[in-house]
């Protein structure tokens, strides 16, 4: 299908048994007599916007279950600093199904080629229940994989490349990134390590577009939250200040204890990348409070530029005012999908 994208991810397990999981996953179809028909409801924005606390009094209202589009929260005992909010599961004492949150450990790196089988694999489920399906959350390309169906496949190590980018500065690494892939924001070089596996997908993606399966075609409705920049700058402040409160250092120093070694907490970047620096003396605790707020806040900019270009590209997007009373906001989407 021409007009499906591709993306091409890593993996740590064999890359047949990947590819042939996929397959399997792609070829489930829902029950004809299920929700399969209606669209998957998506609650999208920036971080810091209360999206969480929509879609699960949304899924309370309409007996729904939740699929989380976030790329760290798959990763168990990373609970603060990916801010799971998993009180927010429980409205009224009853408690909200969710799925891919908690499901890999850290110092692996989860990607999108396995997000988007683990996506279908959940989201046949709920349909087969006859449930409807809350998509939520901020990571752009893990909505849109989904909503516009792009091609997947795993990516082996090329060891023969790495050994040819060993050498390369970080602004070769750029130039050669940039020659071979169109970049929609600066993402691939948050790590010298992440550059390199972005060429290396890249340069995978020229040679083998044409053995990459299709993705099925989900119908969807997306809600957007959203504020004035300056109130999602405070929102920022605010919450990384009572995460600090809450214990965030404790908990990325219990992960290093517990052998995750430091580059790969700095991996996920923003609160375990500045963290894990601090914890390992590399500056004070006022710089990096400091910093990391100008990094969320980076991250929170870089977010809305990728949704405005999914409205660009033809998606729309319904928003809503973030600094609306929660119930109001509810009432609101309740408006939209019906």
């Amino acid at each position: 299908m021409s007009d499906l994208k591709v993306i091409l991810c890593s993996s740590y397990t064999k890359n047949a048994a990947n590819l042939n999981y996929f397959r399997k996953s792609i070829s489930i179809k829902p029950n004809n007599d299920m929700n399969a028909n209606l669209p998957l409801i998506t609650i999208l924005g920036p971080t810091a916007t209360g999206k969480t606390a929509i879609a699960t009094q949304l899924a309370a209202a309409i007996d729904a279950e939740i699929i989380s589009a976030d790329s760290r929260q798959v990763y168990r005992r990373m609970d603060i600093g990916t801010g799971k909010d998993l009180s927010d599961y429980q409205v009224d004492g009853k408690p909200i199904p969710y799925h891919l949150i908690d499901i890999v450990e850290p110092g692996t790196k989860y990607n999108l080629f396995e997000y988007q089988k683990d996506f279908l694999t959940v989201y046949t489920d709920v349909c087969n229940r006859q449930k409807r399906a809350i998509l939520c959350g901020g990571s752009g390309l893990y909505i849109e994989s989904v909503l516009d169906g792009y091609k997947m496949t795993s990516v082996p190590v090329n060891e023969e490349l790495r050994a040819e980018l060993k050498d390369y500065t970080e602004a070769q690494l750029e130039q050669r990134l940039k020659s071979v892939k169109k970049l929609h924001n600066n993402a691939d070089f948050d790590t010298r390590q992440r550059t390199v596996r972005a060429i290396e997908i890249a340069e995978y993606q020229k040679q083998n577009a044409n053995i990459i399966p299709d993705f099925p075609k989900i119908p969807y409705i997306i809600i957007g939250v959203r504020m004035e920049r300056e109130a999602v700058c405070q929102s920022i402040y605010n919450r990384l200040k009572q995460r600090l409160r809450d214990g965030m250092i404790d908990e990325v120093q219990a992960l290093l204890d517990g052998g995750i070694a430091p580059i790969d907490l700095e991996y996920y970047g923003l609160e375990y990348k500045f963290v894990t620096q601090y914890l390992q003396g590399k500056f004070s605790y006022n710089y990096m409070v400091e910093h990391l707020n100008i990094a969320i806040r980076q991250f929170a900019k870089r977010q809305m530029t990728w949704f405005r270009r999914m409205e660009r590209n033809g998606f729309k997007i319904n928003w809503i005012d973030a600094t609306l009373p929660l119930d109001e906001k509810v009432r609101i989407a309740k408006e939209i999908i019906r």
